[in-house]
């Protein structure tokens, strides 16, 4: 981290926020006469979570200037997110429809997000030199270079100028199949890796960006095979290759959409320690969009609280558990009842 000075470290995070219509009550789309209406993104909701916790974060990102660009920012600033480096450029607001699923039926989610505002920017909209000027902390993910080849080379501009201002660069792998191809991510993230200090992603994530295979785990199946992850294999390569300060994955056993088991586990690229975290079953899962950001926002936290390895690992997996008790995109639980969790109680007991 650049600054030791300031009490709280900034954190800037880049990508796109969009307009989230899902349907009420675990309808299916053809049944659905109207739709909830939510505002969320990756890295807009690592952005909220680390605000929730107390640190001062800037969002970045471009939307269009008309009034539902306007309900994108105010969305961001309810939650104590900075938005003065936001561009008002292009023409629309990504749109994304959600359908819940439950039980042994999947969730299902179609993008209406081509030629979004973001998806045209270019690095000549930001001033990265005043955007990272008193910054700590840069986060991206995966999903902002897949949106279009303008938005690889804006988030890689942002890479080079974060690390030109000694930024601790972290990065989620984040891979969306219905973005662009593996091909496409490997050869783009590849490249941004030489930028990234930590790592995080699930085993998807490494294997189809990176081309890292974690044994024979296979999610559909509920199954995880942890030797996977240690060095010889999955982490270890990845910071040979890379030099990341750390690696993390959140682990999902997914016994059915209504029923997951949740973990992770992360490595010290330099030591090659490795630690698993304790395992949650969370069943019944109100919402699990946005449990990935909830595990990043959450270990980002605990490494910039100074906590071990282990101990920030905790906080960002009981984050993402109990993010998958609230609907909507972003994790509201407060830094109290996420390290109530971490430290053991999940009773869920009625606080009077």
């Amino acid at each position: 981290m650049k600054s030791e000075e300031k009490d709280m470290a900034k954190i800037v995070t880049m990508g796109e926020i969009m307009l989230r219509l899902s349907t009420p009550g675990n309808e299916k789309f053809i049944q659905a006469d109207e739709f909830d209406i939510n505002y969320g993104g990756s890295e807009a909701n690592v952005a909220v979570s680390l605000a929730n916790y107390g640190y001062d974060t800037e969002f970045v990102t471009a939307i269009p200037d008309n009034p539902i660009g306007d309900c994108a920012v105010a969305a961001m600033r309810k939650y104590n997110v900075g938005t003065k480096f936001i561009s008002r450029s292009g023409d629309r607001l990504g749109i994304y429809y959600l359908e819940p699923g439950s039980s042994v039926r999947p969730s299902n989610i179609v993008y209406d997000r081509a030629g979004s505002s973001i998806a045209c920017a270019t690095a000549d909209l930001f001033d990265f030199d005043a955007i990272f000027a008193d910054a700590d902390w840069f986060h991206f993910t995966g999903i902002t270079p897949a949106l279009s080849d303008s938005a690889a080379k804006l988030t890689e501009e942002a890479l080079k100028a974060a690390k030109a201002h000694g930024l601790t660069v972290s990065v989620d792998l984040n891979f969306r199949k219905k973005l662009w191809s593996q091909e496409k991510a490997r050869e783009v993230m590849t490249n941004l890796m030489q930028y990234v200090d930590i790592c995080i992603g699930n085993e998807e994530d490494a294997e189809k960006v990176l081309g890292f295979k974690p044994g024979n785990t296979d999610v559909t199946s509920g199954e995880l095979e942890l030797a996977g992850y240690v060095y010889m294999n999955i982490f270890g390569q990845m910071a040979d290759r890379f030099g990341f300060r750390y690696i993390a994955s959140s682990l999902r056993e997914s016994h059915s959409a209504s029923n997951n088991g949740w973990s992770a586990c992360i490595m010290d690229g330099k030591t090659k320690e490795f630690y698993h975290s304790r395992k949650y079953t969370i069943a019944p899962i109100v919402d699990r969009v946005g449990g990935g950001d909830a595990f990043t926002s959450g270990l980002i936290c605990g490494l910039l609280d100074g906590k071990e390895m282990k101990d920030a690992l905790e906080f960002g997996t009981a984050a993402a558990a109990l993010k998958h008790t609230i609907p909507g995109d972003v994790n509201l639980m407060t830094r109290a009842e996420v390290e109530k969790l971490a430290g053991g109680d999940s009773s869920g007991r009625v606080q009077r």
